[in-house]
């Protein structure tokens, strides 16, 4: 028999706690945008495969449309909108804009926290690792290129650093 019941949960996204009612089985995408009202993170395929709705969860990429929001209390959130810090861009967003990064950009907020992951990561060297490690954020309008210029522009910055 399905639980019918609410939960109460908090989540903390970008540093603020969110106090919500909700039901067991509702994703932390729906959570993030029905619920919080913050629409950057995208619902693409809503099945984990193009990578829209990636956010950070202590750090680290994750698939939101595959995450039950019931499961990431206690957890530290970061979505697109708590990317930017004190009004300066992160470097990556930066270079999105540096090298033309986006085209339609329904993909780019996703694929700016996955980038942000990958570098917290810090296991891709290579042009060819980024692209590998990128790749489960897709880009439909074939801003690839752009993309992993961008995520090696602030790879080769942060090793000079």
């Amino acid at each position: 028999m399905l639980n019918r019941e609410k939960q109460s949960i908090t989540l903390n996204v970008n540093g603020e706690n969110h106090h919500l009612e909700i039901l067991p089985w509702v994703s932390l995408l729906d959570a993030l945008r029905e619920r919080i009202h913050l629409t950057g993170t995208k619902k693409g395929c809503d099945h984990g495969q193009c990578g829209a709705c990636t956010v950070l969860i202590d750090g680290k990429r994750v698939l939101s449309c595959l995450s039950l929001a019931v499961m990431k209390e206690g957890a530290e959130i970061k979505t697109i909108e708590g990317i930017a810090e004190n009004g300066k861009l992160h470097p990556i967003q930066q270079a999105f804009i540096d090298h033309d990064a986006f085209q339609c950009g329904y993909c780019t907020p996703g694929q700016i926290c996955s980038a942000v992951g990958l570098l917290n990561e810090n296991k891709a060297e290579t042009r060819e690792e980024v692209q590998d490690l990128m790749s489960g954020n897709l880009c439909r309008c074939g801003a690839n290129r752009g993309i992993i210029n961008a995520v090696m522009s602030v790879k080769q910055a942060m090793s000079h650093e």
